[in-house]
């Protein structure tokens, strides 16, 4: 990322579709085509990967590090492919909670069912992802047999020929899900649009990844994790953040030259043309709270592998285009790795006005160009929906003095994306919904919550010319236009 550029944030699963959750159809192509009108060089998404369905969605909490979330191929191109049928996708829902899930599984078992598994290609890619695709395949068919994904309570199972065909099923949809991204992503990247994407630093414990690979986590003898991750008290919540994933051994992963992590970057690698890793710091030092806590108060900082792991990336990877986000609390320890690797980290102006004195690292004379600046992320609320609700009289005095003059909230969402544009940061990400100027309904996730995440989308007709048009002008003032 070394041009001076600009993107914008939206997830697959918010852009508008009539299936329930958006997909990789012809509004993925739309928004691809928004964002050339734009100017725009970067499409940031959130991670593909499938979320557990019954613990929140949340694409940080995954199945696998490996598969893609399947709810999100898209039945329009199933359609077009041959392998579904206009009375098929006919008689759609007014979808409620889970009947997303269900429709879209009947969808794709019809589709499933006409798919020839004898071609080359398949057989490719089944040979090509053999090291992530079997495990994951089984894992997914067992859970499905067994109605829970809770592994260690699974009793054996005899392989049969049902449980043969639920295997291949999941290998189809993979292959599936992986045909239609890489042929949006080849949409943009033709358009001159960078997909850039994330990868979490966990996995969910009931995951495909902990079950074949239980000797990298720290398990105890019934295979029940002795740790779980989060963070400690900080800017989302009091008690912390208690996210429940298992804590790596990263003491035994090192004797593997970092073999598992490295698949998996090299994954993400072929998927992205910017790969984010979340809570960098954790790589550095990570938080380890005893699994019998309910909140992440009573943890402790343990070391990461640090540099290490970093050397080792790049000797494999020696193009990797990596950014780290580096927000939360964050150690001079952190930044000194940061500074030393030369990493691209992260500001976010919500966070900038606490401080009076001009002091804060998010304040846009303090960054330097190896940065990317955002209004806010997807943790935060809409960059309205913070100035009305969340800041305190003493911000928005600071916020007021910066800009030089009191502003209304109408006002706001205009000076802080010029704020971040104009910046000297090299990249400018922007949520969708801070340029749509959206309030409290625009919000896609809540740390502090367990409800009500993850599910916010786009309302089809929102992204007009005349908006591309704006944004394309201020793109091009500037200085960040392709």
């Amino acid at each position: 990322m070394t041009k001076r550029a600009s993107g914008i944030l939206l997830h697959i699963t918010s852009l508008p579709s009539g299936y329930g959750i958006g997909d990789f159809g012809p509004q993925a192509y739309k928004f691809a085509d928004f964002l050339k009108q734009s100017a725009q060089t970067y499409w940031q998404i959130l991670p593909l990967t499938p979320p557990h369905i019954d613990t929140g969605l949340s694409p940080y909490d995954c199945l696998s590090a490996f598969a893609g979330n399947t709810m999100l191929i898209s039945p329009d191109l199933l359609y077009k492919s041959g392998l579904l049928k206009k009375n098929d996708i006919a008689q759609i829902p007014d979808f409620q909670g889970s009947e997303v899930f269900h429709y879209k599984t009947k969808i794709l078992n019809i589709a499933v069912s006409k798919f020839n598994r004898f071609n080359d290609e398949y057989a490719d890619f089944c040979t090509q992802n053999k090291y992530w695709l079997e495990d994951y395949a089984l894992f997914v068919a067992l859970a499905g047999r067994l109605k829970n994904f809770d592994w260690p309570k699974w009793p054996k199972i005899k392989p049969d020929h049902n449980l043969k065909l639920a295997i291949e099923k999941e290998k189809v949809l993979q292959f599936i899900f992986f045909r239609q991204w890489f042929a949006l992503k080849q949409y943009c990247n033709t358009r001159g649009i960078k997909i850039f994407g994330d990868i979490p630093i966990y996995v969910s414990y009931k995951s495909a990844d902990v079950w074949a690979h239980s000797e990298i986590f720290k398990l105890n003898k019934s295979k029940k994790m002795i740790f779980k991750s989060g963070v400690p008290p900080d800017y989302f919540s009091r008690t912390g953040q208690l996210w429940g994933n298992p804590i790596y051994k990263w003491d035994y992963i090192k004797k593997t030259n970092y073999d598992w992590w490295m698949q998996r970057i090299n994954q993400n690698l072929k998927l992205f043309d910017v790969v984010r890793i979340d809570h960098f710091r954790g790589l550095v030092k990570f938080w380890q709270v005893p699994a019998s806590q309910k909140t992440a108060i009573k943890g402790k900082w343990l070391p990461g592998p640090s540099e290490d792991f970093f050397k080792v990336l790049f000797k494999n990877f020696p193009d990797a285009n990596i950014i780290v986000e580096d927000l939360g609390l964050i150690t001079q320890d952190v930044r000194d790795l940061i500074k030393k690797l030369n990493l691209t980290g992260m500001k976010v102006l919500q966070f900038a006005f606490s401080d009076c004195c001009g002091k804060s690292p998010f304040l846009p004379h303090n960054y330097t160009e190896n940065c990317i600046v955002y209004t806010g992320t997807h943790d935060n609320n809409t960059t309205k929906a913070w100035f009305q609700n969340e800041t305190s009289p003493e911000k928005r005095k600071n916020l007021f003095a910066y800009l030089g003059r009191k502003i209304s909230a109408k006002e706001l969402n205009s000076e802080m994306i010029k704020l971040a544009m104009s910046s000297v940061a090299r990249t400018a990400i922007i949520p969708i919904q801070d340029y749509l100027d959206m309030g409290q309904n625009g919000r896609m996730n809540n740390p502090a919550s367990k409800k009500g995440n993850w599910q916010w989308r786009l309302k089809e007709g929102l992204l007009t010319r005349k908006l591309a048009h704006k944004i394309f002008n201020i793109t091009t003032v500037y200085g960040r236009a392709k």
